[in-house]
C-alpha cells in the first residue's frame, strides 16, 4: 500500500495536536494550581466552531474572525487551552484588586494575573510542540471567544484557540490584515 502526505495527514494533525495537549497539560504553572481546561477540535466540531467565528464576524463587523473562520476551515485540527477563573490566594494586586477575596467579592469574574500567565505559558508550550514537528499553527483570541460563546470549556473565562495544518503553504502566513 501507499500512502501520500494527503492521506495520512489528518491523523498526523491530530497526533501533534494530542502532543500539544500534553505539553500544555504538564507547562509550568503558578504554585502548581492547574486551572486550565484543554481540548482537541476535528470534523465536524471544527467546523461548528469556523461557522460560529463566522457569524460573530458578520454580526459585529469583525473582519478578522471571518479571516479566522476560513483559517480554522483550512486546519486539520484546533487545540483550545482554557484558565478557569480561580485565585492563587496571593493578594497580589496584579488584578487590580488589593487582595484575592476582595477581587472574587467586587468582581468575580475579573481574570486572576497568574491564571492569564499560566494560559500564555501553557500556549507557549504547546504551540512549541507544533513547531518541533514542523506543523504551521497560530494563536486566535477571536478563535477562543467563539469557542466560550459555545462553552466548549465550561468554567473557563479565557480561552484560546490554536489551528493546526500541514499544507505546503502555512494558511496563517500572508493574511490579509482587517
Amino acid at each position: 500500500m501507499i500512502e501520500t502526505q494527503t492521506d495520512t495527514c489528518n491523523e498526523t494533525l491530530r497526533q501533534i495536536a494530542a502532543l500539544m495537549m500534553n505539553a500544555a497539560r504538564t507547562a509550568p504553572k503558578a504554585r502548581g494550581i492547574d486551572n486550565l481546561e484543554i481540548a482537541m477540535l476535528t470534523g465536524n466540531d471544527r467546523i461548528r466552531l469556523a461557522d460560529k467565528l463566522r457569524k460573530m464576524g458578520e454580526e459585529s463587523g469583525r473582519g478578522f474572525f471571518v479571516r479566522d473562520a476560513e483559517n480554522i476551515l483550512q486546519a486539520g485540527a484546533v487545540v483550545l487551552i482554557g484558565t478557569r477563573n480561580g485565585t492563587m490566594n496571593l493578594n497580589c494586586g496584579w488584578c487590580g484588586f488589593p487582595t484575592c477575596a476582595d477581587k472574587i467579592g467586587r468582581a468575580p469574574h475579573a481574570p486572576c494575573a497568574f491564571n492569564m500567565n499560566d494560559l500564555g505559558i501553557a500556549v507557549g508550550s504547546a504551540v512549541s510542540v507544533a513547531a518541533d514537528h514542523r506543523a504551521d499553527c497560530r494563536v486566535m483570541y477571536s478563535a477562543g471567544t467563539a469557542a466560550m460563546e459555545m462553552e466548549l470549556l465550561p468554567g473557563c473565562h479565557a480561552i484560546l484557540a490554536i489551528p493546526v495544518s500541514a499544507t505546503g503553504k502555512s494558511p496563517f502566513f500572508d493574511r490579509k490584515p482587517l
